[in-house]
């Protein structure tokens, strides 16, 4: 690629980073590392009553857990500056005038009555709506005369009738008439400027070379494409990337809960899993493959590999990429994240908490799972589920149990390799074998019929609640006889 690579993040701090966004920061960051160039985070903060600070906050947070690292933004200035919008007012309203000068916009004072009046005239001829014009060409005369009396005005765009043309690296190219766009709104009346108005004007003054983001922006490129023209400047690459759907294929709502990264976060997912996960979304590998460390995805990533349609948001398919990584953790960073989960359990040893941790490492899909699977070392059971008394009362189990009891009784020391020989000895001498060995013995010392390894589990028991555990089997197959 010939010229400097700079895209940008533009998240607008009112809210904790929908998955949508963040799988655009991602397509960001991938393309401006494959690609040596810079990633700018840029906070759009103009909307002032639901910006907060709190919010930015969590931005940060956010980005940090995931590990993606900005070059320019917030904590890390460089020379296009300042990175919040609100602090680039001035900036905006130098450029509306220019254009003003130019006679490339105009001042409309229509009242907002006014305008829901055109609007309804609209509805009932069942067509889309588009500002009349009226106040595209008022005399000099007129628009003094509402100047001097006050009146509130907007600036609206001139829109010449011309076909729109860009290329889009995900959309391939786009074409559309100007008159669908009518005259748009670049300034409020106060003054403060419109979304598609001073991104336009950041992209410029920041130099960035590629436009990457949710194709819900797609309707909006038209018109930052006449305002770039308009100061003759030249315009950035596009990439819309298609929307993420849920499982009905219905746009993924944040209504629905479970979509921010702090949900995620704290659902026991690893940022790994969020960045692979994500960055799959009508993209794909070359190889085929799907587990991807992040170098991977920046060595490999290319707009040519995704997608045009829509991409559904499978949470079974994210649940197993999540064990998988699990299970690739560094130990120290697994219990790092999986012992604190099982603080309450007070009545365990930090050893078993260990162990338990250990033993489960296997079978997450959730590194908060642990605090369920702990149960198993801490609850109590009275009864055999209905399901497992078939496995249970097998015609081996009672001379099984019987065995078991004292073989484990007379075990010296209680590890996991020592209590696996004793349950081979207890089934080599009531002749049971495989299934028929292992089922009961799991359902007597659990109630269920799968798990962990059985040493293992009996290990984290201690002896005496195991050998406990077995005599009741053993004396409920008795009475139930």
């Amino acid at each position: 690629m010939n010229k400097n690579v700079r895209v940008r993040f533009a998240p607008s701090p009112t809210g904790h980073l929908h998955v949508g966004n963040v799988r655009t920061a991602i397509l960001n960051y991938l393309f401006a590392r494959k690609n040596k160039g810079t990633f700018v985070l840029r906070i759009e903060d103009t909307d002032a009553a639901r910006s907060t600070k709190e919010s930015l906050e969590t931005i940060i947070d956010d980005f940090n857990w995931l590990g993606l690292d900005w070059d320019e933004g917030p904590m890390k200035d460089g020379k296009f500056g300042p990175y919040f919008q609100t602090e680039r007012y001035g900036t905006y309203k130098d450029f509306a005038k220019k254009l003003l000068d130019e006679g490339k916009v105009y001042k409309c004072f229509c009242s907002q009555t006014e305008l829901d009046a055109e609007r309804e005239i609209a509805d009932q001829k069942g067509i889309p709506y588009q500002y009349s014009k009226k106040c595209r060409n008022l005399s000099n005369e007129k628009l003094n005369k509402s100047l001097e009396k006050n009146l509130p005005f907007v600036l609206r765009f001139k829109v010449e009738n011309q076909e729109i043309n860009f290329s889009d690296l995900i959309m391939g190219d786009i074409s559309i008439q100007s008159e669908t766009l009518g005259d748009f709104v670049i300034a409020r009346t106060d003054g403060s400027p419109i979304y598609n108005f001073c991104c336009v004007i950041d992209d410029h003054l920041m130099e960035i070379s590629h436009v990457i983001r949710g194709d819900g922006h797609l309707p909006n490129t038209p018109k930052q494409v006449l305002i770039y023209k308009a100061f003759g400047w030249e315009i950035p690459i596009f990439a819309h990337a298609p929307m993420i759907l849920d499982e009905n294929r219905k746009k993924l709502s944040k209504r629905k809960g479970g979509t921010s990264v702090d949900e995620f976060k704290n659902g026991g997912y690893l940022p790994q899993t969020l960045i692979n996960f994500l960055s799959l979304l009508s993209w794909s590998s070359p190889s085929g493959e799907e587990i991807l460390s992040l170098q991977r995805l920046i060595d490999e990533f290319d707009f040519s590999r995704m997608g045009k349609s829509g991409a559904v948001f499978d949470s079974v398919k994210l649940n197993w990429m999540n064990s998988v990584y699990i299970k690739d953790l560094e130990n120290e960073k697994y219990l790092e994240l999986a012992l604190p989960l099982l603080k309450e359990f007070s009545n365990l040893s930090e050893e078993q908490k260990v162990k338990i941790c250990e033993i489960f490492k296997g079978s997450l899909q959730s590194i908060n799972d642990i605090s369920n699977e702990a149960n198993l070392f801490v609850n109590d059971f009275s009864n055999f589920d209905d399901s497992n008394l078939e496995m249970l009362n097998l015609e081996t189990s009672t001379d099984l149990f019987s065995s078991f009891i004292e073989n484990a009784s007379n075990l010296n020391e209680w590890n996991s390799t020592d209590i696996f020989q004793a349950i081979k000895a207890s089934g080599k001498s009531s002749k049971a074998k495989g299934k028929s060995l292992f089922m009961p013995m799991r359902i007597a010392l659990t109630n269920q019929q799968h798990g962990p390894e059985l040493p293992k589990i009996c290990e984290i028991f201690g002896k005496e609640k195991t050998i406990n555990r077995i005599q009741n089997a053993l004396q409920f197959l008795t009475r139930n006889k």
